[in-house]
């Protein structure tokens, strides 16, 4: 950063806090707001979803072969072949638009195609089966098909979009790696099974409680922490018996990497997006009348502002259904209800600022805006089929 631009941001700030009108009670709220949140994420996130996928960002950056990872989801791979593994990772993965940003950047950095990769970023915190069926038990079954149906055919979409429009700089990229040396690593079934601890562990530890209590759900909910117990003593003797102390301190290192990249931004987004927006049911600096007066019916006006809406604000796993009862109950049309369903669990303010420290400000500027427009014309879409 030049000294002109440092000199601007400071500036910025000056002026931002020099003229904010901090006796407002409004402006009160918003920073009480503000901390609320990054105190409900630092005790339901940190722990056991982002520290979790940090150290299986760091494991795909360290114990993954190069080869493996191009042979799948590289720019050379077969398109039904990349882009189906980075679908059906969402349906696996039960993670927020954060945690799934360190796994994003770790399979990107290894070598994955920026379609395969962008597929898997959208599908993580999207094509989660836990939020479609609570989504079609709550909101509806006409809701939830069209979510799940969208989600999907998303991940591959933005994906494509994505690698078409940025083919020449991915060409360059993928040069580089293909001119890495072949390397020699331990049989691929011990790394595949070290990584499916970590993943069962982040799973199971962040299964949420069912809404239905004598359910399958209900069921597995009964021994999450059996089963996540038991993959977390199988990673760590894996650990210590199939990798040398030196690999293992290279895979610290790089989970620590990850950490420093992702939480000083991940932290500065939750800050900023619980002063303007708020915790669900709680009123920020934008009042919540404002969004669902400007949601209803099924204009095109009315499902862009929703996909934007649900793109800034920040969605935990699952929660997007309470919000969208309570949006729908307000007088949400049905339409701009699914345009926040499919935009607003796959992005957030934390999660443009880390993807574009991955990724670059062009990049990250089209994802979004492809993501922010195909879900505008699916949920008008959807508004104009249903009425």
């Amino acid at each position: 950063m030049s000294d002109r631009q440092k000199f601007l941001w400071i500036l910025g700030f000056f002026l931002v806090f020099y003229y904010l009108p901090a006796e407002s009670g409004r402006i009160a709220g918003s920073v009480v707001e503000s901390l609320a949140m990054m105190h409900e994420y630092a005790r339901e996130h940190v722990l056991l979803c982002l520290v979790p996928a940090f150290f299986i960002a760091g494991a795909i950056s360290v114990f993954v072969s190069q080869q493996a990872v191009m042979k799948y989801l590289g720019a050379e791979a077969k398109k039904a072949v990349a882009y189906s593994v980075a679908a059906v990772s969402g349906t696996i993965l039960a993670v927020c638009s954060c945690t799934v940003l360190p796994l994003f950047a770790g399979i990107y950095k290894r070598g994955a195609g920026l379609g395969p990769a962008v597929a898997f970023l959208y599908s993580g915190p999207a094509i989660n089966a836990l939020a479609i069926i609570l989504t079609a038990r709550v909101l509806g079954a006409e809701l939830g098909i069209a979510r799940a149906v969208g989600a999907v055919l998303f991940s591959v979409v933005v994906g494509l979009l994505m690698a078409f429009f940025f083919r020449n700089t991915e060409e360059s990229r993928q040069k580089g790696f293909a001119q890495l040396p072949e390397e020699e690593g331990r049989p691929l079934w011990k790394t595949s099974l070290h990584m499916a601890g970590m993943v069962t562990f982040l799973v199971f530890a962040n299964w949420a409680a069912p809404k239905v209590p004598e359910s399958f759900w209900a069921s597995v909910y009964a021994v999450k922490w059996h089963v996540a117990g038991a993959a977390l003593a199988f990673t760590v003797l894996a650990s210590a018996f199939w990798f040398k102390a030196e690999e293992r301190q290279e895979w610290f290192a790089s989970t620590w990497g990850y950490a420093l990249q992702v939480m000083p931004l991940l932290f500065g987004g939750v800050l900023v997006a619980g002063f303007l927006l708020g915790r669900p049911g709680h009123e920020a600096l934008i009042p919540s009348a404002w969004v669902s007066a400007l949601v209803g019916g099924n204009s095109l006006f009315a499902n862009f502002f929703a996909a934007l809406s649900g793109a800034f604000m920040y969605f935990a796993t699952l929660t997007e259904v309470p919000i969208l009862q309570g949006l729908l109950g307000a007088g949400m049309g049905k339409g701009p209800a699914l345009a926040l369903l499919l935009a607003g669990p796959a992005l957030s303010l934390p999660n443009m600022l880390v993807i574009r420290s991955v990724i670059g400000t062009k990049m990250t500027a089209a994802y979004v805006s492809i993501v922010v427009v195909l879900s505008a014309i699916a949920g008008w879409l959807f508004g104009v089929l249903s009425a």
